[in-house]
């Protein structure tokens, strides 16, 4: 169904083109000054220009006509005000109709626009042998929250978790394996047949082993020397080491898969940079043939530069001199495999700052080749730092990177003990309720802040009942959840020609208008990458509907009729919220 910005346009566009002007100034916005008006049109003030009229002549023109046309019945006041604005606000009747048709609409009457696009979301990053830290956090929370968005509007979203698993860390752990068993048949050139199913390590003790290795490596160069040429080998086919990388592989996929779903994120791809390895010499062999690739220096670059830069930007490198293959290149690589498989309409890259100039190299040299049509959007979302309440990274009180498991006991125990202090539920119940509150507060404490700039943790403010976190949305849902329980239990369940009524309070009208954002909302929220968007409406949401409930005797409304409207109105209000918290990757609990 319309947008209610684009209902009002529609409803004023004639009356601009009856009194002689463009229909395309009839343009519709959101009031920044709610105490004088619920919407504007500031058309006259650019019309103005055109017809050479001043610019509150062309208001009254427009203003006067709507006020004795068929679509006069939309609005409570439509005026005319210096200089030239058009002041709106909208009749409640025509409100609660507007309500009424996006109840009974699928996904509330949101236009899916994006059937028949395919869009990459490139999230997650996370590198084998290595456990899930709050460094991981961003990027998996930003990104299934829009490649959620993406496929609620209807877009055929594939998100890939693009794993770390084809570098030095898989020579370091191969060698430092072999110090540490070298009985092991891997590592006996004389052994033949099969090698045990079996991995010869737990992710217990993969975890330590490539930390140790990195730090052997920094100290002693021959074995240093050793783990370059073991990964050397392994990308080279030898069979033993890819019989190890397998076990690495599934050792760690396993438990990745368990915390990020501990997290609420999915991946439909679990590919890695050694997926892209088979696609490399055939683009290095084609930047070559095209001119695109040159020496210099003994290493294969090729230029990005472009007329309009603000800075001067380096070459993108292809191949080092020693002949190794870069981050570059196997991010090439995965583009022409994703060209291959889905052509995607669209790629969204979700990454830290850091590598800003990486993914221009990336996407400049990707459509300069011709790998990605010139006019494929590809977004590189680059977020900003967790830091802590001192304004640096987010660490350990040892100083050490935090695991993702640690930081969500953490903040679920806490969340857990604020229940027990008011307890009314059994303890089994109090940690699955923790689990759920201490998930939203998390990702809202986190997606509430637009994605690039760095943000403090603060837990006491994340985990608390009031404000804009997590848990006053999801205390609100369950507040509404009571409501409807309370009501249903006295008077049923309400009849299919109960309808949501006009307005009685100006309350109950600013909760009404503040759901018809919706459609606003969302769609922007995508395509501006933009998860905060989507918490925001949520939070004036909820808080308007606090205000509404405070003011309102709703389970002690007389009047059926009017009561039953209440509820209807709660209702949608709650399915919104949920809709919402939903695609920011979290869900409510029944009580809190």
């Amino acid at each position: 169904m319309k947008k209610i910005l684009d209902c009002i346009a529609d409803a004023i566009k004639p009356a601009f083109t009856a009194s002689g002007y463009d229909d395309s100034f009839a343009k519709i916005t959101l009031s920044n000054r709610p105490d004088l008006c619920e919407y504007q049109c500031n058309g006259a003030m650019a019309a103005a220009k055109t017809y050479k009229k001043k610019p509150i002549d062309i208001a009254k023109d427009v203003a006067d006509y709507v006020s004795h046309s068929q679509n006069k019945d939309m609005f409570s006041e439509i005026t005319a005000v210096m200089p030239g604005f058009i002041n709106i606000r909208l009749n409640p009747e025509y409100v609660a109709k507007y309500l009424n048709s996006m109840e009974q609409e699928p996904k509330y009457g949101l236009e899916e626009s994006g059937k028949g696009e395919t869009v990459i979301v490139d999230y997650g990053g996370a590198n084998v042998a290595k456990p899930l830290h709050v460094g991981h956090l961003r990027s998996a929370i930003i990104g299934e929250s829009i490649k959620r968005m993406g496929r609620f509007l209807g877009y055929d979203m594939i998100g890939d978790v693009h794993l770390g698993d084809w570098g030095l860390q898989m020579g370091l752990i191969i060698e430092e394996l072999r110090d540490r068993k070298p009985d092991l048949p891997y590592f006996d050139e004389d052994h033949r047949g099969a090698y045990p199913a079996e991995p010869p390590f737990t992710i217990g003790e993969l975890e330590d082993i490539y930390p140790a290795a990195s730090a052997k490596s920094k100290e002693d160069e021959g074995f240093k020397a050793r783990a370059q040429e073991a990964t050397f080998r392994l990308q080279n086919g030898y069979g033993p080491f890819r019989a190890i990388w397998r076990h690495i592989m599934d050792v760690s996929l396993a438990d990745l898969r368990k915390n990020y779903g501990n997290l609420g994120v999915t991946f439909d791809l679990w590919k890695g940079e050694s997926d892209a390895q088979e696609y490399i010499p055939g683009l290095i062999e084609d930047l070559q043939e095209k001119g695109l690739a040159y020496e210099s220096q003994g290493a294969l670059v090729v230029d990005i530069a472009q007329e309009g830069d603000s800075k001067e930007l380096p070459p993108c490198i292809i191949r080092k001199s020693d002949g190794a293959a870069l981050y570059a290149t196997s991010d090439l690589g995965t583009i022409l495999d994703r060209e291959k498989a889905y052509e995607p309409s669209r790629y969204i890259y979700i990454t830290d700052k850091r590598q800003e100039l990486h993914f221009i190299q990336v996407f400049r040299v990707a459509k300069k080749a011709g790998y990605v049509k010139e006019d494929t959007p590809m977004v590189h979302l680059m977020f900003g730092t967790m830091n802590g309440k001192d304004g640096k990274p987010f660490k350990t009180r040892e100083g050490g990177v935090m695991r993702l498991e640690e930081l969500m006991a953490q903040i679920n125990g806490a969340v857990y003990e604020r229940i027990m202090e008011n307890r009314t539920v059994s303890d089994e119940e109090a940690r699955k309720t923790a689990g759920i509150i201490g998930l939203a507060a998390l990702k809202y404490g986190d997606l509430s802040n637009q994605a690039s700039k760095d943000y403090i943790f603060d837990m006491d403010r994340f985990i608390s009942f009031e404000g804009n976190t997590g848990p006053y949305i999801l205390y609100t849902i369950v507040r509404i959840k009571s409501i409807l329980a309370k009501y249903s239990e006295t008077a049923g369940e309400l009849g299919p020609d109960v309808k949501i009524l006009g307005a009685a309070s100006e309350t109950e009208k600013n909760l009404m208008l503040q759901i018809t954002k919706y459609h606003e909302v969302i769609p922007a929220g995508f395509k501006e990458t933009a998860p905060h968007k989507i918490c925001q409406f949520i939070y004036e949401l909820s808080d308007v509907f606090n205000k509404f409930y405070n003011s309102t005797m709703i389970l002690k409304e007389e009047n059926k009729e009017r009561q039953a409207s209440y509820i209807k109105l709660i209702r949608l209000t709650k399915g919104v919220l949920e809709t919402c918290i939903d695609l920011l990757g979290f869900e409510a609990p029944d009580r809190m």
